[in-house]
């Protein structure tokens, strides 16, 4: 299949495409609007939003995402956790990346405010740089510029919280940083949001020049993120995986500086491990430092294929092991779950372990799971196998008349309940796009979010789909216009 066709379809090949196609028409559904079901789910670009502590970066987050979802407080480094969001402008999709505000601690504001600042701008492809209006640069703002500058990413300037016209002459100062026209915006009320966005839009790629890094090499080694909180033992895996002492472990959690690749031979071929420990020993001590672990485990999970998350079998499941597993599987990266330590289990934290298992990580049950101890090494050769099928449930994807078969055994034998004396149907539905596999389905009314489950639920046991998380989407057929 060419890549025009499916830059045109998403991965339907033209014969599948227009039957496809038909079988829409049939049921009554606008071309143009099943067309765009199919496309626009390729990688998106990021926009990195930088700039000194309290200048509003969160709020401006939401503004543009269009809902609350950063957290938001009137004192500086607040952010934590989630890192990137998805957003929509003028029917474009592209990623947020929230740089988040730090705390001042000994090595002093701006070492901290570089930290992150870099990390984010390395990751994106453009960079919205936002400066408190009502204060002026400052000199932390200049140390952002020249580090925006030595990256050489397009940039867009924003002088936020500009309320009125009073405030407005303040913004004009901020021509003096040298980067172009500043943009007056209330993140808070919303003003000047959408010519900010505009300007934001004209430097944004299209799309990404790549995904995965392996679009410049066809067949080259596939790439592993391997992430996990502080001090679980993911160097100590990487360097029992490489044979030999590639990364510094130390008690100490958080020794891994900065996120180390490693080309590693397995299981008779060659992987690209990333090693994101991802915390500075000084930065630890500031409560930034889990925010700077999830920027470091977001930047690993851009660059990887599937995740292997390291879990600490000896000690109860944390909710950070939880929300890293959900980053992993709202990054759309296949999935692999270790636990390590096994050598230190007895048989009574082995039944608690399955016992939290079984509650905190139900919605990742179809996750191959490995038990290993980075310290001996043990079943580490049940690795390779994990990941592999892993993989090889992200690529896969269901032919459209297979696809259907399968649906219209599956809504006559289980139809979805009556509700308000309508019983919505499954009409027809497509696999739009693999890594990770995504269903567009076609419905006659709301499906809810229980029988969708229970579709993916069927799905997985009739095609498998181990490793991987499964997108549904579903389009509603408008009421058709009496002739």
């Amino acid at each position: 299949m060419s890549n025009d066709t499916t830059a045109q379809h998403g991965e339907l090949g033209d014969a599948e495409y227009a039957e496809f196609m038909a079988l829409a028409a049939e049921e009554g559904f606008d071309a143009s609007e099943v067309d765009a079901d199919l496309d626009g789910h390729g990688p998106m670009p990021v926009l990195a939003i930088v700039g000194r502590p309290n200048v509003g970066k969160s709020t401006l987050v939401n503004r543009i995402i269009g809902r609350r979802e950063a957290v938001v407080e009137d004192r500086p480094g607040v952010t934590r956790d989630r890192v990137s969001y998805e957003a929509m402008w003028a029917g474009r999709r592209f990623k947020v990346l929230d740089t988040g505000g730090w705390e001042i601690d000994v090595l002093g504001i701006d070492a901290m405010v570089a930290a992150q600042a870099e990390l984010g701008i390395e990751q994106a492809d453009a960079v919205l740089f936002v400066v408190d209006a009502t204060v002026g640069a400052t000199d932390t703002d200049d140390a952002l510029v020249r580090l925006i500058r030595r990256a050489g990413k397009p940039v867009v300037l924003c002088a936020n919280k500009v309320d009125g016209p009073s405030t407005e002459a303040e913004a004009a100062y901020l021509w003096s940083l040298g980067l172009g026209e500043p943009y007056p915006v209330s993140a808070l009320h919303g003003r000047g949001s959408g010519d900010l966005l505009d300007a934001v839009l004209k430097v944004l790629p299209e799309a990404p020049p790549q995904l995965f890094g392996d679009g410049v090499v066809p067949g080259g080694p596939r790439r592993v993120a391997l992430i996990g909180r502080p001090n679980v033992g993911k160097s100590s895996l990487l360097n029992k995986v490489a044979g030999e002492d590639r990364v510094v472990v130390n008690e100490l959690a958080g020794t891994t500086r900065d996120p180390v690749d490693e080309m590693i031979e397995l299981g008779g071929k060659t992987w690209k491990f990333i090693d994101t420990a991802g915390i500075r020993r000084r930065v630890h001590l500031t409560s930034g430092a889990d925010f700077y672990a999830s920027l470091r485990t977001s930047a690993a999970l851009d660059k990887a294929e599937v995740a292997v998350v390291l879990v600490d079998a000896s000690e109860t499941l944390a909710e950070q092991d939880t929300r890293i597993i959900s980053m992993a599987v709202e990054a759309g990266r296949a999935v692999v779950i270790a636990y390590n330590k096994w050598d230190q289990l007895d048989e009574e934290r082995r039944f608690y372990l399955e016992r939290e298992i079984e509650r905190d990580l139900v919605q990742v049950q179809w996750a191959p799971r490995v038990n290993v101890s980075a310290k001996t090494g043990r079943h580490m050769e049940k690795l390779v196998p994990a990941i592999e099928t892993a993989l090889a449930g992200w690529e896969t994807r269901i032919p459209t008349a297979r696809l259907n078969a399968f649906l219209g055994e599956l809504v006559a034998s289980h139809p979805h309940p009556i509700r308000g004396g309508k019983q919505p149907r499954v009409l027809f539905g497509t696999q739009a796009g693999t890594r990770p596999p995504r269903f567009v389905l076609f419905a006659s009314g709301f499906l809810e979010a229980g029988y969708r489950r229970f579709i993916e639920r069927r799905l997985r046991e009739e095609f498998g789909f181990e490793g991987t998380p499964i997108s549904i989407s579903v389009r509603v057929r408008e009421k058709r216009k009496k002739k």
